[in-house]
């Protein structure tokens, strides 16, 4: 048995993409459109994983966007956390969170300790970001930040 994917479903396809390749830093690798299905699935995977991906099968994320009913409300999803979340290991944690807060997203769990974060996508998908290697030492703002809301 090995991993393949974890699928997320989102409700805006555009501000999904948004927030995980340009604010989180994934790179897109493909996606299918399936108009008889009214439906689009698109790969992303981190960018240490994205060239081999597909010849090492590293994991990948899977956002499915359900397209609207031609007549009707869209379908809601409820509450993202449900799904519990996805985590990513980086090189500079306070960067990453930097770089993050600077494109327009809060930051739920501040690295107060150098080590770990959590953000949340557009529809509420938790992410946990860690620390590649040893902590880094405390610094602020980050160590004296409040956590925001639920992570």
């Amino acid at each position: 048995m090995r991993f393949l994917h974890s699928m997320v479903r989102v409700t805006d396809l555009e501000k999904s993409l948004a927030f995980y390749c340009t604010a989180l830093g994934l790179a897109e690798l493909y996606r299918y459109e399936v108009p008889k299905g009214r439906f689009t699935l698109v790969f992303l995977a981190a960018p240490s994983d994205a060239d081999n991906a597909q010849e090492t099968r590293a994991p990948l994320i899977e956002l499915t966007y359900n397209w609207p009913p031609e007549q009707g409300e869209p379908e809601h999803y409820g509450e993202g956390r449900n799904f519990g979340h996805l985590a990513y290991k980086v090189d500079d944690i306070y960067a990453t969170c930097q770089r993050l807060m600077d494109a327009g997203v809060v930051i739920n769990r501040p690295p107060r300790d150098g080590h770990m974060a959590f953000v949340r996508s557009p529809d509420n998908i938790s992410i946990e970001l860690l620390q590649e290697g040893e902590a880094l030492p405390a610094q602020e703002p980050w160590a004296s930040m409040d956590n925001t809301g639920s992570w």
